[in-house]
């Protein structure tokens, strides 16, 4: 099979990316709109960028009438926002959240997902989540107009919330113990609990 991207139309185009590039990671975004209200998101285009800064990325892609996601809207207005990981046990929860809201409503109210307060930023953080990293706006690149472009947003980690319980015997994360899941295509996920190791070369 050969898929010529330059012909095909943007809904026929995005299963392919999200069948193919997969498991994707997911960010699941904490973000507050000027007025307080607080919004809560998954994306699973997201990933690192680079450690020096110390960079992510995540990209929003546009709703159907071509709108940005409240997600957007809120970085725009408070260039702060959260990047909590999501484990297994919080599956259910991250999937709720993904619904659409009316602008303002809150997916930690409306789907009682538990919240605390960040150290440095205004969102707060998903208290379950085992790793949190607090973020600043470092830009937001646009790439296509209309439904299904998107905004690609890069943040400048300040702080990350890494819970002990996450951590193996030489103090970093364990995989297993992180228990994350990442997106597939269509309804399916993976988890990260399936490990094998490969020495790399000098």
């Amino acid at each position: 099979m050969l898929l010529d991207f330059t012909t095909l139309a943007p809904r026929d185009a995005y299963p392919w990316l999200i069948g193919t590039i997969t498991p994707r990671p997911i960010a699941w975004v904490s973000t507050i709109s000027a007025d307080g209200k607080t919004n809560l998101a998954p994306f699973s285009f997201f990933n690192g960028v680079c450690a020096r800064p110390p960079t992510l990325m995540f990209s929003p892609v546009n709703r159907s009438d071509g709108t940005k996601k409240d997600t957007v809207r809120n970085i725009e207005a408070v260039p702060e926002f959260v990047v909590n990981l999501v484990p297994f046990a919080l599956a259910e929860q991250m999937s709720e959240s993904s619904a659409s809201l009316p602008y303002g409503e809150s997916e930690f109210a409306q789907f009682d997902i538990a919240s605390t307060p960040s150290t440095r930023v205004r969102p707060p953080r998903v208290a379950a989540a085992p790793v949190a990293f607090e973020c600043v706006l470092d830009r937001i690149v646009p790439i296509g107009d209309g439904p299904l472009a998107a905004n690609v947003v890069f943040g400048r980690i300040l702080l990350a919330h890494v819970s002990n319980a996450v951590l193996g015997p030489d103090g970093r994360p364990d995989p297993a113990k992180l228990d994350l899941i990442g997106r597939l295509g269509g309804d399916a996920y993976a988890r990260t609990r399936e490990v094998f190791t490969i020495e790399r070369p000098d």
